[in-house]
Parts: structure tokens; sequence; C-alpha cells
């Protein structure tokens, strides 16, 4: 499970979750977590700049208002400040903040603190970027190593599309004791320029230690970057969709909402052993705006990735893969 450290440091706050006794505790969970550093929720506050195009510009004002209207007040060398969208709080989130915050959580797997730029900057901002999340990432392993309680810590590859900086940025982090790799920044204005990324750099990542994508995790693109080599994944796409009516199945995605579903007494999907509701019952409850869907959708969209997981680890068995 991969638990968001923005929202976490909002509310309930890592005093709290500490004294819960972390975050397995507080969830009732006995699975890994892997909470990241709360960084890219914080530069998605970033207000436009002349240098986006409209796509990021929508992202942006779309993340801005899902956290209620949290702002970005400043980022430097020590690290960032932004304001809580739930109490206007001013929070400093700095590498050393960040960790701290990660250690009272008691997660498995830690990520350091690291810039997002934006996919249309220049050159020397991207340069200067990679460089900045190099020495933030540096100070968070050194706060990490004081007491690493069992937790592994991801190092962040950066670079966005330029090749000569992520085989650097590679390097740096190699050069450092990483517990593993994150694969992070711009990977890319769409799926096409991603994959051709990460199929030229995942040869480049050493193999000995784990790797994790960050932000990607539809049924699309998994099965295509799963080749690469790239042991894990992170997307709120399939929860996300659940909630707007859009359910996964083998057959592609059901938009739930739709009047031919109404009297369509059938399982969601045939093939896959899911929630025990129909698609009726399911437009049903989407229609009437109950609360229910969200959760047994989100519950059916959670079966549908993780039975293509499962599949996926078969057919390496078996190397098909």
């Amino acid at each position: 499970m991969f638990c968001n450290s923005y929202h976490l440091l909002v509310h309930p706050g890592p005093e709290v979750i500490a004294e819960a006794g972390g975050l397995h505790k507080f969830m009732n969970r006995s699975g890994p977590i892997i909470t990241d550093s709360g960084g890219f929720q914080v530069f998605s506050l970033a207000t436009t700049t002349s240098e986006d195009g409209p796509e990021l510009k929508s992202k942006k004002k779309r993340n801005s208002e899902e956290m209620g209207g949290g702002t970005l007040l400043k980022v430097s060398e020590e690290g960032t400040k932004f304001r809580s969208y739930y109490n206007g709080q001013v929070i400093n989130l700095t590498p050393e903040t960040s960790v701290q915050a990660q250690k009272k959580y008691g997660s498995d797997i830690i990520i350091p603190l690291d810039e997002l730029p934006p996919y249309h900057v220049t050159q020397e901002r991207l340069k200067e970027s990679v460089y900045l999340s190099h020495r933030w990432m540096a100070r968070s392993l050194t706060e990490h190593l004081k007491d690493p309680k069992e937790q592994a810590m991801y190092g962040v590859v950066h670079g966005g599309v330029d090749h000569d900086l992520r085989k650097h940025s590679i390097d740096y982090l190699a050069s450092l004791p990483f517990d593993g790799f994150a694969i992070g920044g711009s990977l890319g204005k769409d799926r096409e320029e991603m994959v051709q990324l990460l199929e030229w750099m995942m040869p480049h990542v050493p193999e000995h230690k784990p790797n994790h994508l960050l932000g990607i995790a539809d049924d699309e693109s998994i099965p295509t970057c799963v080749p690469f080599g790239i042991d894990t994944f992170d997307s709120c796409n399939p929860t996300r969709i659940a909630r707007h009516g859009s359910l996964m199945t083998s057959e592609g995605i059901i938009r739930i909402k739709q009047i031919k579903y109404l009297k369509d007494f059938g399982p969601i999907d045939p093939k896959l052993e899911t929630i025990p509701y129909t698609r009726s019952y399911l437009h049903h409850l989407f229609k009437q705006n109950e609360p229910l869907f969200a959760t047994l959708a989100t519950t059916h969209n959670l079966c549908f990735m993780n039975n293509m997981m499962k599949d996926l680890r078969k057919k390496i068995l078996r190397d098909e893969i």
C-alpha cells in the first residue's frame, strides 16, 4: 500500500500516527507500506507559469482544488514551505522533516524529498532541479541512516526525458547506500514517450536492488513496463476512476452510469472473482449517488489490478516475460 505523506502531514499528523503505533497499527494493516516524501503534492500546488502548457495548467488547477486550495509558499535550498489546505497552518517540508515524519509513520519503504519540475522547462532549469534533488536526497539519506528502523529508502532517479541527465542521476544515486531506486520526475508528454524513455533507461538501473515506478499503474502501462524490469508501481488511477463510475474488466472499461446497465443482472466481470454484485445494482447505486458505490467500485478495481499483477508474476515464472 502506498500512503500519501502530504495528506498525512496535514491530518492527522505524524505525532498522532506515531502515538497509534505507526501506520500498520493505525490502519490495522499487516502488509508492506510505502510512503512518499510529500513533495509531489506540494509541487503540484505551484502556480502556473508561462512555460506551462494548457494540460499542465489544468492539472495544477485540478490538484489544488482536489486538495482544498493548499498553497506552495516557498522553495529554497533548505526545502519547501506550504500552507495546509486543512487549517491554513504553514508547514516546513525539508529533507530532514520529511524523513522524520516517515519514521513516525513506520512505513517499510520511504522516499526522500525531491523537486518535481514540469515537462515544459528549459534544459538549464531541469539540470538545476536534478542537482537540487540530489542534494536533498543526500541529506535525506543522512537523516535516515541516523536511525534506519529496518526501513528501506529508495533514491529517486530524475532527469526528465534527457538521457544524459537520467544516466547522471542513476550513477550518482548508485554511488550512495540507497536500498533501491524509484523512477520519478517527468516521464514524457504521453505514454509513448514514457515507454521509449523507460526502455532506454531501465538497463542502466542496477539490477541487484529493487526499483519502483512512481505514479504510474494503469492497466495499459503496467503490462508494457514490466518487461523492462520494473518491480513495483503505484497510482491513484484505478481508485479515482472507480469513484467516477469506471469499472475495469477483462473486456475493457465499463461506464456504469450508462442506461444499458439498468437491467444488466450479470456480474461486473464474468472472468474475474470480484465483489458479488450485479452491474444493475452498481448502476443503481451510482445513479442515486449512494456513498456505498465508491467503496464497492474501488474494491472491484483493486481486485482487477491485483489479479492482473498476479497473472504477470505467473508469466514471469513461466519465462513468458
